[in-house]
């Protein structure tokens, strides 16, 4: 999955019953449901989301969606730096206040939202749901061991996990070992081999091969990106 979805600011509507395949997103935005319900399993875990639910994705952030019955309505806004935020999803009291004010001034509907943000606490969900969780906390998680302490058989887990996520475990795993490294790659100063030995890859020439099939560019196109005054501290690879 390397070239990234278009996202642009304004309202979305998406059919009863559909189904948005994974996706990646170079942007980061802000997803407030306005209407209708639909399930969005990526980068964080799974989330079930419905009227006046808010779902921040951070830059580079991958997810597949599942509308109900119901189809939703949705407001985009787009770069409102949820990359920064350390929790996923929200809720606010008034979605349709902020839908109003984006169709002629996104830049005040960005700050009305933040303005209500309110975390929400997830409930607990079923064994995909933990694996997940535990993958984005510990991306070297040997995953048959895992399986094994749960009294799942290998296949079951993969199998299982693919069904909701998309990919297996250990694609999650090395998506989670490498959006890891992308975020001390734009965010820090350390050397790019340094950042491939603090986030758990042999060397930075393996960092390099997963961010090129995560995104698409090496490590140093990111570093660059993110701040052209930066170096590479390392090979540009």
């Amino acid at each position: 999955m390397k070239a990234f979805a278009r996202i642009v600011s304004g309202r979305e509507e998406w059919h009863p019953n559909a189904l948005a395949p994974r996706h990646r997103h170079e942007q980061a935005y802000a997803a407030v449901v306005l209407a209708g319900t639909y399930e969005e399993c990526g980068s964080h875990g799974r989330f079930r989301v419905g009227p006046r639910d808010v779902l921040l994705h951070a830059r580079l952030d991958a997810h597949l969606d599942r509308f109900s019955h119901k189809g939703a309505r949705i407001l985009n806004l787009v770069d409102t730096g949820w990359c920064f935020r350390a929790w996923t999803v929200a809720h606010v009291a008034n979605a349709d206040a902020i839908a109003r004010t984006a169709e002629t001034d996104p830049i005040s509907a960005n700050l009305q939202l933040r303005e209500q943000l309110v975390k929400t606490t997830r409930s607990p969900g079923d064994w995909p749901d933990m694996l997940a969780a535990e993958l984005i906390c510990n991306p070297q998680l040997p995953i048959g061991a895992w399986a094994a302490a749960y009294g799942l058989a290998a296949e079951t887990v993969s199998r299982g996990f693919r069904r909701v996520f998309g990919l297996t475990p250990a694609s999650f795993r090395t998506e989670a070992r490498t959006r890891r490294a992308l975020a001390e790659i734009i965010g820090s100063a350390e050397s790019l081999a340094s950042v491939a030995v603090l986030t758990g890859f042999a060397d930075q020439a393996h960092m390099s091969r997963a961010t090129r099939a995560l995104t698409g560019q090496a490590p140093a196109y990111w570093r660059r990106r993110s701040n052209p005054f930066k170096t590479g501290a390392g090979r540009a690879d």
